[in-house]
């Protein structure tokens, strides 16, 4: 894998030791065009930035050294950790967004993404479930990398976790299920959850899980499969 040099003045001098490196947060850029990404990753005046940023062609761009902080993650949070540009390597790839015109990941792209990904796990000894999303861990503000993202083609390289096949036998009440889905959610790590009811904020947390593990059922509203893979992931 291949990987050229074009480095970002935006990150955090302070810089923090290997084992600090506990996760991989994805991202898409959201701009018109490559040039435009990289322009503004390197802009002092976004304050934004990523380790690395994927092409559309499959082509790897380091832009910040992993041992310094990247200005990726924004606020946000997973389990007991906050603000995970600490804790993370942040991926870009290449995408025009929903804004512009959400565009199917190339192949080229995840080919790319998986094999960076698999010499990260290594390096770092970053568990599956630590493959996360941007709108995983900010989910009120973010929708990246969307619904085309593959998560359950990386899942098959180690790379995030996935669900077996859930049926909808054993049906519960839908308030008890939603209460259920909630703790759920938080035992596998999603944070802002105000209560257990259906509200807006808490609405935007399940699309955001469906997103990643139901896309083509992005309601926000609590069905058995989507409380049936919630369980699964907790065990």
């Amino acid at each position: 894998m291949k990987t050229t040099i074009n480095f970002s003045p935006n990150f955090s001098f302070k810089k923090r030791e290997k084992r600090q490196v506990k996760f991989v947060i994805i991202h898409y850029t959201g701009m018109q065009s490559e040039i435009e990404s990289i322009n503004r990753l390197k802009n002092p005046k976004y304050k934004v930035s990523c380790h690395y940023l994927i092409s559309r062609k499959g082509e790897v761009v380091q832009m910040v050294k992993e041992k310094n902080i990247a200005w990726h993650a924004g606020k946000s949070k997973w389990k007991q950790f906050k603000n995970l540009n600490n804790y993370s390597i942040g991926i870009e790839l290449v995408n025009k967004g929903h804004q512009f015109g959400y565009q199917n990941f190339s192949n080229q792209q995840i080919s790319s993404l998986i094999k960076l990904c698999k010499k990260l796990k290594k390096k770092y000894l970053i568990k599956k479930e630590n493959f996360l999303g941007h709108s995983d861990i900010a989910p009120l503000r973010k929708i990246d990398p969307g619904e085309k993202f593959p998560w359950k083609k990386l899942s098959k390289h180690g790379i995030g976790k996935w669900y077996v096949k859930v049926n909808n036998k054993n049906k519960i009440n839908q308030k008890k299920m939603e209460a259920l889905f909630f703790k759920n959610l938080q035992k596998v790590g999603y944070r802002y959850v105000t209560n257990t009811k259906i509200n807006l904020k808490n609405k935007m947390i399940v699309k955001a899980f469906q997103r990643h593990y139901l896309p083509n059922n992005i309601t926000g509203k609590i069905n058995q499969k989507t409380f049936k893979i919630s369980h699964f992931l907790t065990g």
